[in-house]
This record gives structure tokens, sequence and C-alpha cells, in this order.
């Protein structure tokens, strides 16, 4: 088994951050390259008939600009020169988007963070980490607080 391409979401969340201290492990181990991913969800502004046509000022591209500047900074912070990294953002729904580039990537594994969500906050949200799971074109390794499991020691 070759592991060659690890994609890493994330939400700056400090779940997504410690998975990708795991996965930087998990990268040198295998001599993989690392790709983190940030999607930009799009807003909906719903339909006001009452006031007519509203502008919206375009936030899409200040968005994506500001999401690449903090990604950016995190790898270079988080990983510094240990494995090749490629920074993307996407504009989406975050699963869709985080399937979509390990399809476009020829991704080996998805390491990904839960939120550990339960009861009536997942049934109103859902898991990102879930859907991904469901519809991932590779395997996905799942990562909860605390994490346990596999050390990597040189």
């Amino acid at each position: 088994m070759e592991i060659n391409k690890i994609l890493v979401p994330i939400d700056f969340s400090d779940y997504s951050k410690s998975a990708l201290k795991y996965a930087v492990g998990f990268a040198e181990k295998f001599n993989a390259e690392l790709y983190l991913v940030y999607v930009v969800e799009p807003q909906v502004y719903p339909a006001d008939f009452t006031m007519g046509q509203v502008a919206v000022p375009p936030i899409k591209a200040d968005m994506t600009k500001i999401a690449e500047n903090e990604l950016n900074a995190l790898a270079k912070q988080e990983i510094g020169g240990k494995v090749k990294t490629n920074s993307l953002i996407k504009v989406g729904q975050p699963f869709m988007e985080i399937n979509e580039t390990a399809a476009e990537n020829d991704i080996d594994l998805i390491i990904i963070a839960t939120h550990g969500h339960t009861g009536v906050e997942h049934l109103l949200f859902g898991s990102t980490a879930e859907k991904v799971v469901r519809k991932a074109p590779c395997p996905v390794l799942t990562l909860r607080e605390p994490i346990k499991g596999f050390k990597f020691v040189k």
C-alpha cells in the first residue's frame, strides 16, 4: 500500500489544526505530499421582495484571499518544510468540495477531524466528516479529540 498524497480539510478550528499536526507525522512517515483544503461557503441571502433588489458586495473574492493568507500562514507554522505541501481554496459545500478535490488530485487518503456533535446539534447541522466518508473516492481517516492511536516516532 502506497500513500503518496494526503488531503487534510481545514476549517481553522482547534480540531482541524490537531488533525493537521497528526497528518504531518503521517506524511513524514510515508514520505507523502500534503494537500490542505479550505472551503469558503457561499453566503445565500433570502429574497426580500418588499425592498426590491439589494446589491450585495462581492465578498467571495475577499473571503478567498483572507482564507488563502490564513491557510498559508497555518501551513508555514505547522508544517514548515517537513513535507511538500499544496494549499487549495474552494468555494461551495464543504463535503462536496473536499471529495471533488480528492478525486481531481488523485488523493490516496483523507485525514479529517470530527467535531463530535451529538443529539440535536448533529441532527440540525449534520457532519461534514460523515458526508465525506460516505462519498469519498478514497479511504478516510477520521480523528476525534483527544487523538489516540498511532504515534509517529523517528
